[in-house]
């Protein structure tokens, strides 16, 4: 007899935790608690409502969170303020949904007196080990149930058997029949796995891409859009002040439309292995753009070096699953103190797959054209200094050079 009284499931209805919300009463003979965030992945959440009443959940123990406000708030801007990328491409779609998760799993577990939680992730990927160090910053003796580690349904197809023997309806099926890519969606992205995507000499199907329209089918005519920022974080949309959630969202709406944010790659997972995968992220892109755009007038030399210095630590520290982690919180500090003065707007040009700054402005600047302009300044830089300049900085190659190495 098992020892777990009460489990929370982190539970999208899809083909994996169904399986899994099944499994665990099956296996555990415990009551279970589901736990869906609404990350704005633009599916109705409804049916996942409707499925676990099916397998005998409690009304009271079904929750379904809308999370948006918060996941852009306080996940993902803090992250691009960061700018951060992982494997220099990667903006981490995936990987900053997790802490959220995991961090309202906790407070779930702690509301409903669970015993344990459980999620979907595999015993080969990233996604556990974000889930799990995150529960276990937060609730450091929480009991974690993780399925794919225990259990003989080792594949997708074996899931769908083990779906239909047990009457669990399977959404999205592949058109030759077999099992639908692996996919993860919220406001930030959308990403697939698996199928022919682990070849990676197989170009990914068009048909497989939901959010982007390809380059070639984008608009002929390019789209202006201004973005305004506060402290690193965009708050207006050509003049129109709007929530996190509501930036992104309207940022995908753009970026879809131009066919921007489309990324097919083959990153090093954790764990250990490389893996391939397709990303759409056409808001993320644009804002990453802009907010670069920003800092390069707001931000003093020697800080945006050392912001870039940082950030693939950061970005590692974000995909590897240590959000919750005291190097990332102290990391987290030092980028917001240098965001304070990230303040203004910046215009970005959309077309055909590609965004672009053609111009920015702030209070803040730094840019001081009666030095930087060609014409005459006026004496407001001498320009004789830059031979004493060069000099003291070339006095360590003379002398090596005068010793023949």
């Amino acid at each position: 007899m098992s020892d777990v009284k009460k489990v929370v499931l982190a539970y999208s209805g899809g083909l994996d935790t169904s399986v899994i919300l099944k499994w665990l009463q099956d296996t555990y003979q415990c009551e279970v608690v589901t736990f869906t965030a609404d990350l704005g992945q633009g599916e109705e959440l409804e049916p996942a409502r409707q499925k676990a009443l099916k397998f005998g959940i409690k009304p009271e123990n079904i929750y379904i969170d809308d999370v948006r406000e918060e996941f852009v708030r306080d996940f993902v801007f803090p992250m691009f303020r960061a700018n951060a990328l992982y494997e220099g491409e990667y903006l981490l779609g995936t990987s900053i949904a997790r802490p959220l998760i995991a961090k309202r799993l906790i407070e779930i577990a702690r509301e409903t007196k669970a015993d344990a939680i459980s999620h979907g992730a595999t015993g080969k990927g990233n996604d556990q080990v974000r889930f799990e160090l995150g529960a276990y910053a937060l609730m450091p003796e929480v009991k974690v149930i993780a399925p794919w580690r225990e259990w003989d349904l080792l594949s997708r197809e074996k899931l769908m058997a083990y779906a239909e023997a047990n009457g669990i309806e399977v959404d999205m099926k592949h058109k030759n029949g077999g099992a639908p890519y692996s996919m993860d969606a919220n406001l930030l992205h959308i990403s697939f796995e698996g199928r022919h995507l682990e070849d990676p000499k197989a170009e990914a199907e068009e048909s497989m891409w939901r959010w982007t329209v390809s380059p070639e089918a984008a608009p002929d005519a390019a789209e202006f859009v201004d973005l305004e920022f506060e402290h690193g974080d965009v708050v207006a949309i050509n003049g129109v002040r709007l929530k996190a959630h509501e930036v992104l969202a309207k940022l995908n709406e753009l970026g879809g439309k131009h066919g921007i944010g489309r990324l097919d790659l083959v990153e090093n997972r954790y764990v250990g292995m490389k893996s391939r995968g397709c990303y759409e992220t056409p808001g993320g892109t644009i804002l990453l753009k802009a907010h670069r755009g920003i800092e390069s007038i707001t931000l003093d030399r020697e800080v945006a070096h050392l912001k870039d210095d940082l950030m693939p630590r950061y970005a590692s520290l974000v995909y590897n699953g240590y959000w919750w982690a005291p190097e990332r919180v102290a990391l987290q500090t030092l980028i917001d103190h240098t965001q304070k003065n990230v303040n203004g707007w910046v215009r970005v040009k959309l077309y055909k797959g590609s965004v672009s700054v053609v111009s920015r402005d702030s209070k803040d600047t730094l840019f001081d054209q009666t030095i930087a302009t060609f014409d005459d300044d006026g004496g407001a830089y001498n320009q004789a200094d830059a031979g004493g300049f060069i000099k003291l900085n070339a006095l360590r190659l003379r002398i090596a050079g005068k010793k023949g190495r």
